[in-house]
């Protein structure tokens, strides 16, 4: 299975101008979630995907694959096919790894890419919920799966309600999953679901794997129990450099 690796890496970002650009102890975000992602036994080749000089000149500069897109994708999944589009070479799937994940480790990206066996159209990674503060944010994606391990529905919302129980009992009464936003996608799945308009789902929750499903494209999961780390904000940036001093 010939696999793409592709970090989406957009300029503009709300809360944190200039996102991959910023400094975490002397590198660079994007060079930071590079190196992991190369680190992968399972990709064979790892590009990231901009729409900026200046990242594309920084990527360059540390030695690294990188390709300009358009500046107006409304996702990283349709900057990942433009990325795919402009490949010298064939690959059977894609995996778009998040540009603002500086400790992505490489075993999360093969646990996924190892589930990559020609019929999977797209997969995504999953972790067990353990805490109600975690269970109660909207921030967190939750998702509920069928029996053939595939994604049945993503919400914001605590799912499933776990009928004539308080709260504080959920979590001992079901096993609830959150999702980790990393995806891999065979290349002619990407190709028609980077074609499709926003849909009703997945404006109501602000979750753009819904559209993938409500149009019924099936989601593979995998289990991961490796936590992520993503930075959106100053504070996270701090909090990141803790993190590297601690390692």
């Amino acid at each position: 299975m010939k696999i793409l690796g592709i970090i989406p890496s957009r300029y503009a970002s709300t809360r944190l101008p200039a996102k991959p650009l910023v400094m975490i102890k002397g590198k660079s975000m994007v060079q930071r979630v590079y190196e992991q992602t190369s680190k992968s036994k399972l990709l064979s080749k790892v590009v990231v995907a901009t729409d900026h000089q200046e990242i594309f000149d920084h990527v360059k500069s540390f030695g690294g694959e990188v390709c300009m897109t358009r500046a107006d994708h409304a996702s990283g999944t349709d900057r990942c096919y433009e990325a795919l589009t402009l490949q010298a070479e064939p690959y059977d799937y894609v995996i778009n790894v998040q540009g603002d994940e500086p400790f992505i480790q490489p075993e999360q990206i093969d646990l996924l890419a190892a589930a990559l066996d020609g019929k999977t159209e797209i997969a995504t990674l999953v972790k067990t919920i353990d805490s109600l503060d975690e269970l109660v944010n909207p921030s967190e994606a939750k998702v509920v799966v069928n029996t053939r391990g595939e994604a049945m529905y993503f919400s914001r919302s605590m799912i499933p309600f776990i009928n004539k129980a308080p709260q504080e009992q959920w979590l001992e009464r079901h096993t609830f999953f959150k999702h980790v936003g990393m995806y891999a996608y065979r290349c002619d799945i990407l190709k028609e679901v980077s074609g499709l308009a926003v849909s009703l789902l997945e404006k109501a929750e602000s979750l753009e794997q819904l559209r993938w499903l409500e149009n019924g494209f099936r989601v593979t999961v995998v289990e991961t129990q490796t936590e992520t780390f993503a930075i959106d904000t100053p504070a996270d940036l701090d909090k990141a450099a803790q993190m590297i001093d601690h390692h």
